[in-house]
């Protein structure tokens, strides 16, 4: 008995799983959905949010 079929099912945006919407943790950033798995594995941001967070500027503003 592991289908969901009462709607309570989200997609992830940090693992793209299907899990119970009850049991997940909204985002840091943007507030999309993450499941209680990614949570317990130190997950706070989707996929989206977390490659903005790691993505460097060019030039860190030292142009003179």
């Amino acid at each position: 008995m592991t289908d969901q079929q009462e709607g309570d099912s989200m997609v992830c945006r940090a693992c793209g799983r299907d899990a119970r919407a009850s049991e997940g943790y909204p985002c840091k950033d943007c507030g999309t959905f993450i499941c209680i798995r990614c949570n317990f594995r130190g997950v706070q941001r989707c996929k989206a949010c977390q490659q903005k967070a790691t993505v460097t500027p060019a030039s860190s503003g030292a142009t003179q």
